[in-house]
C-alpha cells in the first residue's frame, strides 16, 4: 500500500488532512456562534455580517488569498503585529494553510449550524426560559442536543471542503513541498510535468475518495437530523 504512492505524495496527503482537521477544529466554535448568532439575534450589521461570512463561496479563492497575505503576510497590519509581539509568521507557513482552508470552509459550516438552529422550535427555548435558565443554559442543556447532527454534519461538509482547497492556499502560503504542498497543490504541481498524468491520477482518486466519505458521512448526519426533526413533531 506504502507503494502505490511516493512518500513525497504520502507527505502532501498527510499534509491536507492536518491542514483540513485544524481548519475545522479552530473554526467550530467560531461557526458555531456566528450560526447562533444570524439565527436567533437580531442586531444592526446582522446582514452585513451574512453577506461577509458567505462573501468566500462567490469571491474567486485567489482575491480571498490575496487578502490574507495582505492582511496577515509579514508586512501587513496583523501580521506584523503577530510576529513582532508572538513570533508567529502564517504567512509561507503550513498555519497560513490552515487559515487560509478556515476562510474557504467556513459558510458551509455556518450555513450548516444556521439551518440545524432554525430548525429547533424557539418554544422550546422559551419553557426553560420561562423555568429560570439563562441563556447559556438552554443553549446548553436545549439547544445544542438538538443540533448536534448539524454541527457535526457542518464540520463534515468545512473539512471535506478544507481538504480541496487550493486558490486562497497558493497565493497565500505558496506552494513549498514539504511544507504548505497540500494534496490539490501536489495535483497541480505534477501536472506541470510532463507524463505525470498517471502519478496525479493516483492522487486524484484519493482526493475523491476522502472528499466522497466526507459528503456521504455529511448525508447521512442530514438525514439524521431530518429524522430527529420529523420525530419530535409528530
Amino acid at each position: 500500500m506504502t507503494d502505490w504512492l511516493s512518500p513525497e505524495e504520502w507527505q502532501a496527503v498527510a499534509l491536507s488532512l492536518k491542514v483540513a482537521l485544524w481548519a475545522t477544529l479552530l473554526s467550530l466554535p467560531f461557526g458555531l456562534l456566528t450560526a447562533h448568532a444570524l439565527a436567533r439575534w437580531q442586531f444592526p450589521g446582522k446582514a452585513l455580517l451574512n453577506g461577509v461570512v458567505h462573501l468566500p463561496l462567490i469571491m474567486p479563492p485567489v482575491v480571498t488569498g490575496y487578502l490574507l497575505l495582505m492582511a496577515f503576510g509579514r508586512r501587513g497590519p496583523i501580521g506584523t503585529l503577530l510576529e513582532d509581539w508572538f513570533g508567529i509568521v502564517i504567512a509561507f507557513r503550513w498555519t497560513g494553510a490552515v487559515l487560509a482552508a478556515a476562510v474557504m470552509a467556513f459558510p458551509l459550516m455556518v450555513r450548516a449550524m444556521r439551518l440545524a438552529i432554525e430548525a429547533v422550535d424557539p418554544k422550546l427555548e422559551q419553557a426553560a426560559s420561562s423555568l429560570g435558565a439563562n441563556r447559556f443554559w438552554i443553549f446548553v442543556t436545549v439547544t445544542l442536543p438538538l443540533i448536534l447532527p448539524g454541527i457535526l454534519a457542518g464540520a463534515v461538509l468545512a473539512f471535506a471542503k478544507a481538504t480541496g482547497e487550493f486558490g486562497a492556499t497558493i497565493t497565500f502560503v505558496s506552494n513549498i513541498p514539504g511544507q504548505t504542498q497540500t494534496l490539490p497543490l501536489a495535483i497541480y504541481s505534477i501536472l506541470q510535468i510532463p507524463g505525470g498524468e498517471a502519478q496525479a491520477f493516483r492522487l486524484v482518486g484519493v482526493a475523491i475518495a476522502v472528499s466522497m466519505g466526507a459528503l456521504l458521512l455529511s448525508e447521512w448526519l442530514a438525514r439524521a437530523v431530518a429524522r430527529r426533526i420529523g420525530g419530535r413533531d409528530a
